[in-house]
């Protein structure tokens, strides 16, 4: 569930999705965290440029952004080495996904899991966007 409203006042924008990709990674502040994996779960939305109206596009990979490069580049990012905080893998992940010049916004959240008892996951989201031209 997303704290974030829809994306207001934006052109038509098709809406791209990574839901709950679980990965372990080097992360945290604590010393129990140095030296040892911990499951975290990733989900990232993003804004590519849609047509206007009810159309049907082109059957082809270059209207929108694959889903398989933005895995191998998180799975890239997570797998370079420890970092401390979640909203520093958060905020790599959403420069990673910007960087594709047809991307728009960018929402990235990290949750780490099993970090309290009586919690599912504790964690950030973060919004990006691309200055308007």
């Amino acid at each position: 569930m997303s704290i974030f409203p829809a994306w207001p006042d934006r052109p038509p924008l098709r809406r791209v999705f990574l839901k709950d990709m679980v990965l372990h990674a080097n992360i945290g502040i604590y010393p129990h965290e140095q030296g040892v994996t911990q499951p975290i779960r990733i989900n990232i939305s993003f804004g590519v440029p849609d047509e206007a109206g009810l159309t049907v596009g082109r059957d082809d990979l270059s209207r929108t952004v694959s889903y398989e490069r933005i895995v191998l580049m998180v799975r890239r990012i997570v797998a370079e080495g420890h970092v401390r905080l979640v909203e520093t893998l958060a905020e790599r992940i959403a420069a990673g996904v910007l960087a594709d010049e047809r991307v728009r916004i960018v929402r990235v959240r990290v949750e780490k899991l099993d970090v309290f008892d009586d919690l599912d996951a504790v964690g950030v989201e973060i919004e990006r966007s691309r200055p308007p031209a």
